[in-house]
């Protein structure tokens, strides 16, 4: 109240004094308009922040996704930047370029890898032979701390070179596991019609042809049933339904996860000794069978198993021939010294195969026209078996 004796009423919103209630109650009801009015601006601001926000992210998750899809096109070789004689070219213009590379030797080598090409043969610039031999005479003479070691038969090792690099190590495997298979009579027949090795774009075309067969139809249709003129990664299900398109028996084993301590895989070792030491007679140190290489695949690489070493304290030791490993440094073995030191080059024991998933191409006879046509509608379902 005021000294005169007149009611005043306060707002208790902004402390103002008002004489008259209606006045107070208007005044009020402005305060809760503006404050209802600003309530609504702030929520509608915050909504289109949040829309803004979610569509910048979708944008930029979009972004990345094509990104990804890209890099995998790249690096799988299916991103139509060319195949294997775009890439021989563009490298060795680089190597001219850099002047690692005469003009001279260029146009050489472009013509022999023109004519490899026309001809469907390996121009054979990347072969080392006689590894197997070298390394039988070795063993003869080691006695150091292997007791036994079995060995395949005639594998030439192929390396990758300037059309394949980086992306051609199945196709330089096959070739390694079809140079012991073609000194092999008992594959005579399957392969009559493949008597040399193929170049590299000749295999893209067989295993084409292996798909127009039939064989593996979903793996076919992860490359869009297209491998020629293109830098694509094979693996383990490519290997099998070329070689059974041959007629050639084999099974694709899956090691699909480890099976010893720190992630090693010694079912993987055991099962390799076992394939190797069937059938083997006598008690000989060096055992020089006619088992065929084994193909051996794991997430981003392949090599080729040309042999097993047992020590003497009974572990295992798997004797590789890896396509990333130039002629240069397989020249060494045929040269090997006594202390074994090229030899190391090659082996690989239980701690140093530490991938999550391992499978193998294993070789195990001819099949015949009955038994590559039940294979074929196998293989449209599953082609592998799993090591428990």
């Amino acid at each position: 109240d005021t000294e005169n004796g007149e009611q005043l009423y306060e707002c208790p919103m902004c402390s103002l004094t008002c004489t008259n209630i209606q006045i107070l109650e208007e005044h009020v009801d402005l305060h809760l308009e503006e404050h209802n009015f600003s309530e609504g601006t702030d929520l509608e601001l915050a909504q289109q922040l949040q829309t803004e926000e979610h569509e910048r992210q979708r944008s930029e998750e979009e972004k990345r996704e094509r990104e990804e899809f890209r890099k995998l096109q790249r690096q799988y070789g299916l991103d139509n930047s060319g195949g294997f004689k775009q890439q021989f070219l563009k490298n060795m213009e680089r190597e001219v370029d850099r002047g690692r590379m005469q003009p001279f030797e260029y146009h050489k080598r472009k013509a022999d890898m023109m004519e490899s090409l026309a001809c469907g043969i390996d121009d054979g610039k990347t072969k080392t032979s006689g590894v197997i031999e070298a390394l039988c005479k070795y063993y003869q003479n080691e006695n150091k701390d292997v007791r036994r070691v079995w060995l395949s038969a005639g594998v030439d090792h192929f390396h990758s070179s300037f059309g394949d690099r980086g992306w051609g190590c199945g196709y330089r495997n096959f070739q390694m596991l079809l140079s012991s298979l073609l000194q092999n009579s008992f594959y005579n027949d399957c392969l009559r019609d493949t008597t040399l090795i193929p170049s590299i774009p000749k295999i893209q075309s067989m295993i084409e042809d292996a798909w127009r067969e039939g064989f593996d139809p979903h793996g076919a249709s992860h490359f869009n049933n297209r491998l020629h003129d293109s830098k694509a990664w094979i693996g383990a299900c490519e290997i099998y339904s070329l070689l059974t398109s041959l007629r050639i028996k084999c099974r694709i084993i899956d090691f699909h996860k480890p099976t010893g301590p720190m992630g090693t895989h010694p079912r993987l070792f055991e099962w390799i000794l076992q394939y190797y030491s069937t059938d083997s007679e006598g008690g000989a140190k060096v055992m020089c069978t006619s088992k065929p290489p084994i193909y051996l695949q794991h997430q981003g690489h392949s090599r080729t198993v040309v042999g097993i070493e047992e020590k003497k304290n009974k572990s295992l030791c798997l004797l590789l021939f890896d396509p990333g490993c130039s002629s240069q440094e397989m020249q060494k073995l045929l040269k090997q010294n006594s202390d074994g030191t090229a030899v190391k080059l090659l082996r690989k024991f239980v701690g140093g195969l530490k991938e999550k998933q391992y499978q193998i191409v294993a070789v195990d006879g001819v099949l015949s026209l009955e038994e590559k046509a039940a294979r074929c509608r196998a293989s449209q379902v599953l082609t592998s078996e799993k090591i428990p």
